[in-house]
């Protein structure tokens, strides 16, 4: 009975040392993320600095604080784990930008951005995946087979789409921001599914069959993630439409608008499928339809609700990410050959490099030759700029290189420790380099680029602003775009010499007579019983 007793209470006074680290851990972790916030704000004049970068920089500070308090022992406050990144930071962040974003821009450059994103990332893993294969076998880093070859492919054609959102700006560069950004989204989907695909795949047997089968499975995935994503964003948009959750309780409408997200994205996480083209296209979907269901105060609120969770996951994010790169456990694996763990990672950021101009240059030129307009073609000199704003490698790199080449953050094999502290090196490199350089590159090459462009003002608005429907003009007209009346395609060769056109026209008669009826959107009030739109409609009946 004694042993029994004293067996409890020492349980209980470890739990209560526990608990309170834990507590004073997160109390710690806050107030660097007031700090981040507050640094953020006194530069956010500059054109050299921004959020992901002062969170990395204050990271890797208190890193170095951490380590000299600890003697060495430890860095950081938290441990990372892939799943905390993937289920609780990812989801918010990717879903707003799904919300936020231009529509008629990433529409109107949908095929570009998904050419860059989809094809561009198989030539950008396959160029990362041979030249791995061919200079590591040269090096001495351990025992790496041909599936953690082609892991490294995967791991490193991963851009770092939420860097993306600070580096670039919306309002200033519209079309650079729309490529951009959504072929980093495609990317990172594309790169998780085919990361996963090849931890299924059976490397010793393979014929046409199995790369047949693994490339029908890879767009298997796609279609049905960006499915999924559709559908959850007009079933929220066509419950709140029918049941009109406003009378009661706004706060009903913005917690259904978030917890049908969240559920899209931890639906097809549990179906294997791609959790970040679900949520994106389910903000897409949502900010056009649920959203103009809502009461005028569910608007404000979702909208800086959603905002206001993006902004601290980036920030926890990246502030982690300092941090956990001096994480003792990681380097002390690779300390007595620091050459090669140097060689790796200059062999790894060279190939990421090589990677992205090998698919960049050649599909900018393929993606030109369907475009009559020479103000709709990519210039080289926009060709640079999307060339080195996709050169960023951040979480999602990590995280992949965690699953694969660790266990519960650390490893003690050594070509896998070499792999991770290289991971690390070269998210680190590229997301301060690249990323402090980015916006002087945009001002070096296209310095005419005014603050407020023609371009933005025939913007859609999205929820950050008012509204306007999917890939429409502001003057809401159905057959204008911008400036420029569209007429009735009457050929197959306008459908295929004006494609964007002719797929807005069509698109928008489909909307208006179909979809909006439905789901609601910009000119469907929500029905309101007594309400003079009520009376109005039905003739005071």
């Amino acid at each position: 009975m004694g042993f029994e007793l004293g067996t409890v209470l020492r349980s209980g006074i470890l739990s209560t040392t526990s608990d309170h680290a834990s507590v004073v851990s997160i109390n710690l972790f806050i107030a660097l993320l007031c700090a981040c916030i507050v640094i953020g704000h006194l530069l956010e004049e500059t054109k050299w600095m921004n959020e992901s970068i002062t969170a990395l920089i204050l990271g890797l500070c208190t890193g170095v604080v951490i380590l000299l308090t600890t003697k060495g022992k430890s860095s950081h406050i938290l441990v990372f784990s892939e799943d905390l990144f993937f289920i609780y930071l990812l989801p918010p962040i990717i879903f707003n930008a799904g919300f936020q974003v231009k529509k008629k821009q990433f529409f109107r450059n949908f095929m570009t951005i998904t050419l860059f994103g989809a094809v561009g990332t198989l030539i950008s893993f396959f160029t990362i995946s041979f030249g791995a294969i061919w200079l590591f076998k040269k090096m001495d880093i351990g025992d790496l087979d041909i599936g953690d070859m082609l892991a490294i492919g995967a791991i490193f054609s991963a851009t770092d789409s939420v860097c993306t959102l600070q580096v670039l700006s919306q309002d200033d560069t519209p079309f650079l921001y729309s490529i951009v950004f959504g072929e980093g989204v495609v990317n990172d989907a594309t790169s998780v599914v085919l990361f996963n695909a090849l931890q299924n795949f059976d490397l010793d047997h393979i014929d046409p069959s199995q790369l047949f089968k693994f490339v029908m499975n890879f767009f298997y995935l796609f279609v049905t993630s960006t499915f999924l994503g559709v559908f959850a964003g007009l079933l929220s948009a066509y419950i709140i439409k029918k049941l009109y959750f406003g009378r009661h309780s706004t706060d009903r409408e913005v917690a259904l608008m978030m917890l049908m997200a969240y559920l899209s994205y931890m639906l097809t996480e549990l179906l294997d499928l791609s959790g970040i083209l679900t949520v994106f296209f389910c903000g897409i979907v949502m900010s056009h339809y649920t959203w103009h269901n809502v009461t005028e105060s569910s608007r404000v609120t979702t909208k800086h609700a959603f905002a206001t969770l993006s902004f601290i996951a980036e920030t926890f994010l990246f502030l982690y990410v300092g941090m956990d790169a001096l994480d003792i456990e990681k380097w002390k694996f690779t300390s007595d050959s620091p050459a090669n763990s140097i060689g790796v990672s200059a062999i790894l950021l060279s190939l990421v490099l090589a990677g992205r101009a090998a698919f960049v240059f050649p599909l900018s030129f393929l993606s030109n030759l369907t475009k009559r307009n020479p103000d709709e073609k990519i210039s080289f000199r926009k060709q640079i700029i999307i060339w080195w704003a996709g050169l960023m490698r951040g979480a999602v790199s990590i995280a992949l290189a965690y699953n694969k080449f660790t266990r519960s953050g650390h490893t003690e094999i050594r070509g896998n420790a070499i792999m991770i502290t290289s991971t690390i090196t070269v998210v680190l490199f590229s997301t301060m380099v690249f990323g402090l350089m980015t916006k002087p590159l945009i001002n070096l090459l296209l310095p005419t680029s005014p603050r407020h462009s023609s371009d933005n003002n025939s913007e859609p608005s999205s929820p950050k602003s008012l509204t306007a429907p999917l890939l429409s003009s502001l003057n809401g007209s159905d057959l204008e775009i911008g400036d420029h009346p569209l007429n009735r395609p009457s050929s197959l060769r306008l459908l295929l010499t004006k494609p964007a056109k002719t797929v807005h026209f069509y698109w928008r008669k489909f909307d208006n007579a179909v979809m909006r009826p439905v789901f609601g959107g910009r000119g469907f009030a929500p029905y309101v019983p007594g309400s003079p739109i009520e009376q109005s409609v039905h003739g005071g009946d």
